[in-house]
């Protein structure tokens, strides 16, 4: 039985070699946050300029909707037309909440965290630590 020699490296030559290794691998995840964080800040600026788009489109049909419809509570229930833009008012006001705590919450910065990078760096961490020992 024999044994292979194997590839005789001094300690310095190795560190050496962990040393360019890690700074490589901690670049490369440099680039990778920067490309994923680029994503994210295009991703938000079109969709808050669809969102504004919408909005402004549905705030204008809003506002022909909602006299419409006062003005059919109007004839329908027989009531003042006050009565009827206050009721409309107070339905158009709670929907509006909804949505906009609705929209509040898909804006945290915690959904737009880049959690691939984040979890590959730790993952890099671990694993340069682990051979570092």
């Amino acid at each position: 039985m024999s044994v292979e020699p194997r590839d005789q490296k001094s300690v310095p030559d190795l560190l050496s070699g962990l040393l360019r290794e890690a700074t490589e691998l901690f670049r490369t995840e440099t680039r990778l946050i920067r490309s994923e964080l680029s994503d994210k800040m295009t991703q938000l600026q079109v969709g808050g300029g669809s969102i504004a788009a919408g909005a402004i489109c549905l705030l204008v049909a809003l506002i022909v909707l909602a006299q419409a419809l006062v003005i059919a509570l109007t004839n329908v229930l027989d009531i003042d037309g006050g009565w009827a833009a206050l009721m409309v008012g107070a339905v158009i006001a709670i929907i509006g909440v909804i949505l906009l705590a609705k929209g509040k919450k898909e804006l945290e910065p915690t959904n737009l965290v880049p959690e691939r990078s984040v979890e590959q760096l730790r993952k890099d961490t671990t694993m340069v630590k682990e051979q570092s020992r």
